[in-house]
């Protein structure tokens, strides 16, 4: 069979920047293991795939594999992408901009807008937030992503959800965010030990004329993915643990940067209110093709 795919650059508005995400609609003639092996063949940090949804109450279903073929969930720029391209491609009712997605088990509610210079924007809800313990072995925590001890910040390291588990690891500045280079199979089991499945390395020590609140570098070895450029399900962990612990200006603006030591510089905006975590971004169709199976 021929199965068509797109290329969506996910929280930016211009092509070859953001996060590149492969999607693959209409997907619901693949099983598992052949969307495993489409996730390995395209090799993005996540390729996401379009099916019926088994839930009356959604519109759409998306299943989201890594390169390593492993399943992923939570609603992050896999999810985005893909509304991203049913905004873009004209699937979407024009008279709606609420819909719902299935993910998993979860239900999530997405809004889409479409602004035809800028690509299409959304912002969608990501499940409540879990605070699921803090991590306190601070010489494995550096250890495991190639730090000195120094270079972690005083605030605790902590393990939090709005969809998927990942560890949050601040560290005092810049320079040791850009410093970080994590020793995989060290942090893969940490990772495990601590029942997380990536890590997000953050430092709050940003320019206050930026607009941003943190920034941040993702790296998840549990699923075959070396650093990611944006990662939405662990940015919404990480505002919601912020603005528990009143550290943003505005839980209704919290603003994550990712992806510049990659050369993809991402902006992830979030609101937090209470148990919803939302978030937005915009993204742009880059390419598409056609797989011969």
């Amino acid at each position: 069979m021929d199965v068509p795919f797109a290329w969506v650059d996910v929280f930016t508005t211009t092509p070859l920047a953001g996060n590149p995400l492969a999607l693959v609609p209409d997907a619901d003639a693949l099983d598992a293991a052949t969307m495993a092996a489409i996730a390995r063949e395209l090799n993005q940090s996540e390729t996401t795939f379009l099916v019926r949804p088994d839930d009356p109450g959604a519109d759409h279903r998306l299943r989201s594999f890594t390169p390593g073929g492993v399943e992923v969930f939570g609603a992050g720029h896999n999810a985005m992408g893909a509304w991203v391209w049913l905004a873009l491609s004209g699937r979407l009712d024009p008279a709606r901009d609420t819909f719902v997605q299935q993910i998993g088990p979860d239900l999530l509610t997405v809004r889409v807008s479409r602004r035809a210079a800028q690509g299409a924007e959304v912002s969608m809800e990501q499940s409540a937030p879990r605070f699921l313990g803090e991590v306190t072995d601070r010489p494995a925590l550096a250890a495991a992503l190639g730090l000195d001890t120094g270079a972690l910040a005083a605030r605790p390291a902590e393990v939090a959800s709005t969809g998927a588990e990942h560890l949050l690891v601040p560290v005092r500045d810049g320079a040791g965010l850009d410093a970080a280079q994590p020793d995989t199979a060290h942090l893969r089991a940490l990772l495990a030990d601590v029942g997380a499945e990536g890590c997000y390395v953050y430092t709050l020590a940003v320019d206050p004329a930026s607009g941003l609140d943190a920034a941040a570098r993702f790296f998840n070895p549990t699923v075959g993915i070396a650093e990611d450029p944006a990662t939405g399900t662990a940015a919404g962990p990480l505002a919601a643990v912020l603005v528990r612990d009143g550290i943003v200006r505005d839980p209704a603006a919290v603003v994550v940067e990712q992806g510049r030591r990659l050369g993809r510089p991402s902006r992830i905006r979030l609101a937090v209110d209470g148990p919803r975590v939302t978030i937005a971004g915009t993204g742009v169709v880059a390419a598409e093709g056609v797989l011969h199976l």
